[in-house]
């Protein structure tokens, strides 16, 4: 034995060829945390002292060869003062740089995911060899930074600026097939071979017939570009990545910028390069920020694994209502292995769902993500029927019918009757209270709620509503399903529009209140897209729906009148009286048409322009800072209503709510996280002044006591 630790094992085999092997104690997965970086410095310390050893072969025991460095620790380090942050980034390369040192031959054998931290470690040694459904990558331009553990020097060294551009700013993962063509794997071998593999070639290393200490040289030498296919490579990349990534995520272009600089440096002096620059984007509140929504979504997970633990099974389900919303459902289900009857009342329903369903899946076809045959496994999965002949096999009902409660009132009492006595049925209304719609039911303990997001197959949220007398079994099955169909769902009590409707609507209510007073729709919706928001209000209530936008808004002015009652005529409620619905018929606040692609373009309407100044007072302008406060306190101050009143359970499941529902801008953190920067007390001062606009803005007791305490909802803030 050469190296033992907890997380490392070092064995020398007869040949003299070494074993490290990676397996971390009481982990599912191996990650580069302080303990495993520490047991590696030492193994290669105990190795390059030995001169008994002639290569290195690395492996893993576990289904992932090493996902990266260990995220929980990225905080409590990124807060740390620069120079000392660039010391401890040095630190831990000059460990990788000693595995790349060693006086043999190494290779490693990657035999599952090989992420960040873990592809950097492989990149330090001399040979790559890959398993075909292994995978790696750089993803670290996800947590808003770069690779820090020389993976910027070495890539680029070892496929060219152009492809490490693209490996390491869009954070993508490469399939094996990619990365040999890249050049950044030696080979792709069979699992079961592959680490005999990684020995021989280590062996033919040995044996002088691959020469490992050229390509060693060529890793750690310049990279080989002219002054004009620098400038080439680099600038044309910085423009198109700055405009694929936005103002607000910097960390694409200044790995770009750092690639750039380094070129020309042998690899130690590109390695300080590599860490100065990885500090600045480390210590942003964009990456603070980004690595916060990692650990809530890590934190959502846990949640559900909780739940999932109660459910019962669901091998079958059923959606009543198909049309886009139900074939939708019906898609995902059984895209993720999980068949599904799929019912409506006449042919012309079904014929929408399926349609719905068959042109989801024929875009999976255009894309290579799926074969013809898989398409029709999956169609065959999506079983339409007019009856409830099967719907006693069933373990999950959702009905997704009109938003109309006596429709769904009769639509729940008579599936009750034609299920299993163990089925769990839910429904995927967006506003009406589910305690309301249990009422049709004899067991409402065997009722909840699904809220799916439009398009199903693209929002990754679905709410699950609790209502009062929702069992912990129901609850959980719901999960588990939500699950099953690859969604993250959030638990959350019943109210007037849940969570994530109910906090929507003070927004608009804001943006409302904001046109009736004179302010430029279109302005508005500038600000708040530079806010980071994917579209602006005016233009989002056109891709929800005036219509669905009216009927919500109803329901909430009725559940909290005193809020999000509305004592004028709205520009949303003129739009829907004019009968423009948004993209639903091609005219809402903008006007609609496809372009090439199919897609619905916007564009100006001078129609539109003219209603809305129909109902809207003198000209005003206002600055972005006042058009920003008086949108988002509202939906501020009702975010911090639901954690206060229990409708949510924590400030994770608060603010992935509404970056998952809603698309709030993940490089602000989140909603709550958002408050915490700008700071309750401003919070509060902000809200203050806008106090004779009603109750929108008046902010609770819990807030002003925090405000006043200088306390934060995320704690370690």
């Amino acid at each position: 034995m050469i190296y033992q630790g907890d997380a490392i094992q070092v064995t020398l085999r007869d040949d003299g060829i070494a074993h490290m092997v990676f397996d971390l104690k009481g982990e599912s997965v191996n990650k580069f945390n302080r303990q495993t970086l520490l047991e590696l410095d030492a193994a290669v310390k105990a190795m390059a002292t030995n001169n008994a050893i002639k290569g290195l072969v690395a492996s893993s025991n576990k289904e992932a060869f090493i996902v990266g460095a260990d995220i929980t620790e990225f905080l409590g380090m990124f807060q740390q003062e620069e120079d000392v942050l660039i010391d401890g980034i040095l630190q831990t390369n000059a460990i990788f740089n000693g595995l790349e040192d060693l006086p043999f031959p190494t290779a490693v054998a990657i035999n599952g995911l090989a992420l960040g931290g873990g592809f950097e470690f492989c990149l330090a040694c001399d040979f790559r060899l890959m398993a075909p459904k292994a995978k790696v990558g750089l993803p670290e331009v996800k947590l808003g930074i770069f690779p820090g553990f020389g993976g910027t020097v070495r890539l680029s060294r070892l496929i060219g600026a152009d492809n490490s551009i693209e490996w390491i700013c869009s954070g993508s993962e490469k399939r094996s097939d990619a990365a040999l063509a890249d050049g950044a794997v030696n080979a792709v071998v069979e699992n079961d071979k592959l680490l005999d593999a990684a020995l021989a070639l280590v062996q033919r290393a040995i044996d002088g017939s691959v020469d490992y200490q050229a390509r060693r040289a060529e890793k750690k030498g310049k990279l080989h570009l002219n002054s004009i296919e620098s400038m080439m490579s680099f600038e044309t990349a910085k423009g198109f990545v700055a405009g694929q990534a936005g103002p607000n995520y910097p960390a694409p272009v200044l790995a770009i910028k750092t690639i750039q600089k380094h070129a020309g440096m042998d690899r130690d002096d590109a390695l300080k390069v590599e860490a100065k620059n990885f500090a600045t984007v480390a210590r942003s509140s964009v990456a603070r920020n980004l690595v916060g929504l990692f650990l809530n979504d890590q934190a959502l997970k846990k949640t559900a694994k909780q739940w999932e633990e109660k459910a019962r099974p669901v091998n079958k389900a059923a959606v009543l209502g198909a049309g886009i919303m139900g074939g939708g459902i019906a898609y995902q289900s059984a895209s993720k292995g999980t068949p599904i009857y799929m019912k409506d009342i006449n042919d012309a329903g079904i014929k929408l769902g399926l349609d719905e369903a068959a042109k989801l899946l024929s875009k999976q076809v255009e894309r290579k993500k799926m074969d013809i045959m898989g398409m029709a496994n999956v169609l065959n999965d999506i079983r339409p029927t007019l009856s409830y002949g099967d719907f006693e096999q069933v373990d999950v009902v959702v009905e997704a019918v009109v938003e109309n409660p006596k429709v769904k009132h009769a639509v729940l009492a008579e599936v009750e009757t034609k299920v299993g006595p163990q089925a769990v049925i839910a429904s995927n209304t967006s506003t009406i209270s589910i305690d309301s719609l249990a009422t049709a039911l004899k067991d409402p303990s065997r009722f909840c709620g699904m809220h799916f997001f439009n398009p199903v197959h693209r929002m990754p949220l679905v709410e699950v509503i609790r209502g009062k007398d929702s069992s912990d079994e129901t609850i959980a099955t719901v999960v588990a399903y939500a699950k099953k169909l690859g969604k993250s769902p959030i638990v959350v009590n019943d109210c007037p529009g849940f969570y994530v409707n109910r906090v929507l609507f003070p927004y608009f209510a804001g943006f409302a209140m904001l046109v009736r007073d004179g302010v430029d729709f279109q302005a508005i919706d500038k600000v708040m897209e530079r806010f980071g928001w994917p579209m602006g209000p005016a233009y989002l209530l056109d891709v929800v729906g005036l219509d669905t936008g009216v009927h919500a808004q109803g329901v909430m002015a009725e559940g909290f009148p005193e809020r999000m009652g509305q004592d004028f005529r709205s520009a949303m409620h003129v739009m829907y009286d004019e009968g423009r619905l948004g993209q639903k018929n091609g005219k809402g606040f903008y006007a609609y048409a496809l372009d090439k692609k199919g897609k619905q373009k916007k564009s100006v309407d001078e129609d539109a322009i003219k209603l809305v100044n129909s109902v809207a007072g003198p000209k005003q302008e206002l600055d972005a800072d006042a058009i920003i406060d008086r949108m988002m306190i509202p939906m501020c101050i009702e975010v911090a209503m639901c954690l206060e009143e229990k409708i949510v359970a924590s400030p994770a499941d608060a603010d992935m709510g509404l970056i998952y529902g809603l698309g709030f801008p993940p490089f602000r953190g989140g909603i709550l996280k958002y408050m915490d920067e700008v700071g309750l007390d401003e919070i509060v001062k902000r809200a203050d002044k806008l106090a004779d606009l009603g109750a929108l803005y008046r902010v609770t007791d819990r807030m002003r006591e925090m405000a006043a305490n200088g306390e934060t909802y995320y704690k370690n803030a």
